[in-house]
C-alpha cells in the first residue's frame, strides 16, 4: 500500500470516526463521509470493498487506538494501579459527557446498533471489546500485587463486570440525558476495587489470571 493511499484511508477512517460517533452507523451515508474527508465520490471502493467492510475496518482501527491508550494510561509510572484504574472510569466519564465527539466510545454508539445488522461488525466489536476488558484483567492484576486494589473476584470476573457496567451506564446516561448514573457507576467501582485489607480473608491475592 503506497503512501497517498495509507493518508487517504487514513483521513476516511478518521473523518468517519467523528460523524459516526455523532450519528450513528447506519444513518451516515458513505457520500457525507467522504465529502467531509475531501475525497473524490466514488472512490470508497478503491479503498473499502463495501461498506460493511468498511464498518469492520473503522472498529479495529478505534480499538486499535483506544486500547493504545489504555495501555500508556497504565503504564504511567509514580501512581498506584488504584489511581490508574480510577483515572480511565474518570477520562471515560470526559469523553462520554464532553463538548466533543473526538473521544466518542464507538463500542457505546454501535454495540446496539449494528449487532443486529452486521455479523462481521458484531465479531469486530467483540474482538475490540475483549482487547479492552483484558486490559483492564491486567491492570487489576497488577493493583493486588501492588497492594492499592482489593478484589474479591478474579480480575478477569470483575473485569468483565466493570466492562458491563459502564457500557450500560453510558447508555442510562444518554437516556436520562443526566451525569447521574456515572456518579453512581463510579462510587460502585471504587467499592468494587476497595482498598487493601491484610486481614480479609476473602480478598482476592492470586498471581497469575
Amino acid at each position: 500500500m503506497s503512501n497517498e493511499t495509507k493518508t487517504v484511508r487514513q483521513s476516511i477512517l478518521d473523518t468517519a470516526q467523528l460523524i459516526v460517533g455523532r450519528k450513528g452507523f447506519s444513518a451516515v451515508g458513505l457520500n457525507e463521509i467522504l465529502q467531509a474527508a475531501d475525497v473524490p465520490k466514488g472512490s470508497f471502493y478503491h479503498y473499502f470493498t463495501s461498506k460493511d467492510a468498511f464498518g469492520v475496518v473503522l472498529l479495529d482501527h478505534y480499538f486499535d487506538n483506544y486500547v493504545h491508550g489504555m495501555q500508556q494510561l497504565f503504564d504511567l509510572p509514580g501512581l498506584t494501579q488504584h489511581a490508574k484504574l480510577m483515572a480511565y472510569w474518570q477520562c471515560w466519564i470526559n469523553n462520554q459527557t464532553g463538548c466533543t465527539d473526538a473521544g466518542k466510545c464507538l463500542a457505546v454508539k454501535l454495540g446496539a446498533e449494528v449487532s443486529d445488522l452486521s455479523e462481521p461488525m458484531r465479531l469486530a466489536l467483540q474482538r475490540g471489546t475483549a482487547r479492552t476488558i483484558g486490559l483492564l484483567a491486567e491492570a487489576l492484576q497488577q493493583g493486588v500485587e501492588d497492594g492499592s486494589v482489593a478484589i474479591t473476584q478474579h480480575p478477569d470476573s470483575l473485569a468483565r463486570r466493570l466492562y458491563a457496567l459502564w457500557l450500560g451506564t453510558s447508555v442510562m446516561s444518554k437516556i436520562t440525558r443526566t451525569t447521574a448514573p456515572f456518579d453512581e457507576a463510579l462510587g460502585l467501582t471504587r467499592q468494587l476495587l476497595g482498598q487493601p485489607e491484610e486481614t480479609d480473608i476473602h480478598t482476592y491475592r492470586g498471581t497469575g489470571k
